[in-house]
């Protein structure tokens, strides 16, 4: 059956006292409404519908970042989440197949949370996501009776009966679209907000002959984020899973709890990660890398067998070929680091391609920006680059070529050729004792006049 995704990320989150919109605070560096759309992505939906409301253009900028096939759709008044969903019905008025109603703020609901939530839309006209709860609180009830779900009623219109039900609701439900938008049509909002509320569609479907049902999850995939401590609360939760993941897929975290990951990074298996490594955005490790500790990676791709730092710096752009070694205090950034290729300590490498076997010195640094313009620096296979040389792009060095310690490189360098690019030495006999002596001289006679 064809899905669409329909995520809610209207709600202004006045909780959290901040300018930002609240789906666009970031667990595992990525906006919370990221994680629902990542989830969804197991469903392989053909139209993907993102509400938006509060702060929506800068919300609609970062959806379509992520899928530039986004739909977006505009809430201009919070009524509830009944009639933020009927938003998407213009977009989805051709669609025929399931829709998924998903939450911005919700960045926990699990890709085979949704698949069994797919399996059981099989059998039944709408099917929503429910959990057992420890401390139910003031959740809305589902009320079941065998496999069927009757009503969803909220805390305060509850029963003592019906407030003892721990199996509450989360909001997210799944049915075929049409059948969905005739019955969120039907929604009244005679309440004491004057809104609309999406589990009311529950009842409406069973006036309407139609039946529901309900899959539980795990109540941590439920975890809603609406405060700071909340928020903070969801990153530890996002990053124990993360690590719980990484070691069960065989990779080695020799501290897990010191390394920090984003919600796009992968690691091969029998990659090995040192303690107090973090993650940035797109990264990408291959299998028998290795990551030493302290360093930050970014935007970039380490290849089998290759390591990095410690404290080495990956920034977007950055390309470690096979066998590479990066070493301390060493930043690669939009840069191809070639096969066996060894950049070992305190050198910038920006903007260049450097080839296979190649060896570069400590300290080397590609001047790779005029102020205006960024320039490019080539590098052949099996160079060797001493220490200290300064690469002015934009300039090319050749295949098995050398450069002398403390050049400045402005020139290209042929294939085999050495280039000495420094000031000529000249020693003077005897004039460093002579020039301390003066100096001592003088600043012992300050010392006399209490200068």
């Amino acid at each position: 059956m064809a899905t669409a995704l329909i995520l809610l990320a209207a709600g202004q989150g006045s909780r959290m006292n901040s300018e930002l919109p609240k789906v666009l605070h970031q667990i595992g560096n990525a906006p919370l409404f990221a994680h629902g759309l990542h989830a969804g992505s197991v469903l392989d939906p053909e139209h993907t519908v993102v509400v938006v409301g509060h702060g929506g253009d800068s919300v609609a900028a970062q959806a379509l970042k992520i899928d530039e096939d986004i739909i977006i759709v505009r809430q201009a008044e919070q009524l509830g989440t009944a009639h933020a969903v009927l938003q998407a019905r213009e977009a989805l008025r051709d669609f025929d197949g399931d829709a998924f109603v998903l939450y911005g703020d919700t960045p926990f609901i699990s890709p085979e949370t949704l698949e069994k939530m797919q399996a059981a839309r099989a059998k039944h006209d709408v099917v929503v996501l429910g959990f057992e709860a420890v401390d139910p609180g003031r959740y809305g009830r589902l009320v079941m009776d065998g496999d069927t779900l009757t009503r969803i009623v909220e805390f305060k219109d509850a029963s003592e009966a019906e407030r003892a039900i721990t199996l509450c609701n989360s909001g997210v439900l799944c049915a075929d679209t049409k059948t969905l938008f005739d019955l969120l049509s039907s929604v009244g909002n005679e309440n004491a907000a004057g809104e609309y509320y999406l589990p009311d569609v529950v009842e409406i479907a069973g006036s309407k002959g139609l039946t529901a049902t309900s899959v539980a999850c795990d109540e941590a995939e439920t975890l809603g984020v609406n405060t700071r401590t909340e928020l903070a609360h969801a990153e530890a939760v996002f990053q124990n899973a993360k690590r719980a993941e990484m070691l069960e897929n065989g990779v080695t975290l020799v501290a897990p709890e010191t390394v920090f990951f984003s919600l796009d990074t992968y690691i091969g298996r029998d990659a090995i990660i040192d303690p107090n490594v973090i993650f940035g955005p797109n990264v990408t490790i291959e299998s028998g890398a290795r990551i030493k500790s302290f360093s930050h990676l970014e935007g970039c791709h380490v290849s089998t067998g290759a390591d990095a730092g410690p404290f080495a710096r990956l920034r977007p752009g950055a390309e470690l070929g096979n066998d590479a070694h990066v070493g301390n205090f060493v930043e690669i950034k939009n840069a191809q680091i070639g096969e066996g290729t060894k950049v070992g300590h305190l050198s910038y490498i920006g903007d260049a391609d450097i080839g296979d076997g190649t060896n570069i010195g400590a300290g080397t640094i590609t001047c790779n920006y005029d102020g205006v313009f960024k320039h490019r620096t080539t590098v052949g296979r099996d160079a060797f680059i001493g220490s200290n040389t300064m690469l002015v792009a934009p300039v090319n060095v050749g295949i098995e070529a050398m450069t002398a310690s403390g050049s400045v490189i402005t020139k290209d360098v042929p294939n085999g050729a050495l280039a000495i690019a420094r000031a000529k030495q000249d020693n003077k006999p005897m004039l460093a004792v002579k020039l301390f002596q003066k100096l001592r001289a003088l600043k012992a006679k300050k010392a006399e006049k209490g200068q």
